[in-house]
């Protein structure tokens, strides 16, 4: 392959891949730019009235207002039923509060965790003092053990196996936290099993009930080694009432965390305002964590969020800080179609452009230093036959740069260097005459 068909090879190599990272850079550009802006609904999986996750929720919703997206709240058992929800891809809820060691990654393909937000203390309220009272009477203990669809009835359940007690050893029942509350107060039964939050509304009323006391799992650190996924809490002595010592003593709780969970293709957008909102009802200090312990970047049985891992990595962006949320995200779609453009196509373009001129100046400035040449040549008085041979080399060379093609900024040149040719070419023609 001679220099020329080298050089032409090359030049249609650097357009081709020059051609390619731009096609490529556009479809990108286009995917990214052309994908759907966030809605301004949402529906979350809230959980059973009165219920922690029912108060977190309506927070949640105020806090969403204020960006102008309407958050939705669907009325749930608890969390299997949350979850069940998540799961189906056809009911249209997108995020709701799933505890701790409900699902696995394998078994929740679709969806994703935004963290955990708060502790859910497995709390056992009885007409007794004591466990072993409990089961001293003539009668099998009533224990509600909470409602079909909650996190709370595997759990207890659970709870009570590993204690040796078979189910048939007790009168189980099945109801919301609030309907177990108004039976035990009632005398209806003997004790009640619930999960949840340290500041629900259930949790707050029976801790100062007459005749309830909150039974304490003394044997907590057991629990946890036995499943990691708990964690051992500590209600300390007269934390709910100094003056009547409610609790009259420390009390162990054993407690799962419960995560704010999205479906995957929930848009990013909405997944940091979720976030944002977790941020500001949870990141308080309460009685059971410190100030900014929640939420948490924890994975516990479903992966974390791209989009959330980056927000608890490096916080949100100076955009989302600045802009309403459907502002921020209209300047970051302008961007990912500016910044491409103007980061890649824009230099890559100018260099090859250079890179053209460059050629060009090159292939005149090649002719040029042939043309002194033959010029220096004709300056010594040759005979006749070299003469005759610088003609044609001229002719040639003439030739080639007749046949030559530019861009126009080198048009003068292009001229010039002819014009050149053509007067050396005259005076070789007159002195042979």
């Amino acid at each position: 392959m001679d220099n020329s068909a080298r050089r032409t090879f090359l030049r249609i190599t650097i357009i081709v891949a020059a051609l390619l990272i731009t096609a490529a850079v556009l479809i990108w550009v286009a995917i990214k730019a052309f994908q759907p802006l966030p809605g301004r609904d949402l529906t979350l999986a809230a959980g059973p009235p009165g219920s922690a996750y029912a108060q977190y929720a309506e927070r949640y919703r105020e806090v969403m207002a204020r960006e102008g997206v309407r958050l939705h709240l669907v009325p749930t058992y608890g969390a299997v039923e949350n979850l069940a929800r998540l799961q189906d891809a056809r009911g249209g809820v997108m995020a709701g509060f799933v505890q701790s060691g409900t699902t696995t990654e394998q078994a929740s393909p679709a969806l994703v965790s935004l963290g955990t937000v708060f502790y859910e203390p497995m709390w056992m309220f009885c007409r007794c003092s004591s466990l072993p009272e409990l089961f001293s009477g003539p009668r099998k203990p009533r224990v509600s053990t909470g409602a079909d669809g909650s996190a709370t009835r595997p759990l207890a359940l659970k709870i009570l196996a590993l204690n040796g007690l078979e189910a048939s050893q007790l009168e189980l029942s099945a109801e919301v936290p609030e309907e177990a509350a108004r039976r035990l107060a009632a005398g209806e039964i003997d004790a009640a099993m619930m999960l949840s939050a340290w500041d629900a509304p259930v949790v707050q009323k029976l801790l100062v009930a007459p005749g309830i006391t909150l039974l304490s799992w003394r044997r907590a650190d057991a629990y946890v080694a036995r499943d990691p996924k708990m964690s051992k809490l500590v209600l300390p002595e007269g934390v709910v009432d100094l003056a009547a010592n409610r609790p009259p003593a420390d009390v162990l709780l054993i407690a799962s965390k419960a995560s704010l969970v999205v479906r995957r293709n929930l848009h990013p957008a909405l997944q940091y305002l979720l976030l944002r909102a977790a941020m500001e009802v949870h990141a308080p200090p309460a009685i059971f964590q410190r100030a900014g312990e929640f939420p948490a970047p924890e994975v516990i049985d479903l992966p974390l969020s791209e989009d959330a891992a980056r927000i608890y990595k490096a916080g949100p962006s100076i955009l989302q800080r600045t802009l309403p949320f459907w502002l921020a995200e209209l300047v970051q779609r302008l961007l990912i179609i500016v910044l491409p453009l103007a980061g890649i196509l824009y230099p890559l373009w100018s260099v090859l452009l250079k890179t053209y001129r460059w050629q060009a100046q090159t292939r005149v400035t090649r002719l040029y230093a042939e043309l002194r040449l033959i010029e220096r040549g004709s300056r010594t008085e040759p005979d006749a036959a070299a003469r005759a041979q610088l003609l044609d080399r001229l002719q040639a060379l003439e030739r080639r740069a007749l046949e030559l093609r530019v861009p126009r900024a080198f048009s003068e040149t292009l001229f010039n260097l002819r014009s050149h040719i053509r007067n050396l070419r005259v005076r070789l023609e007159s002195s042979t005459a």
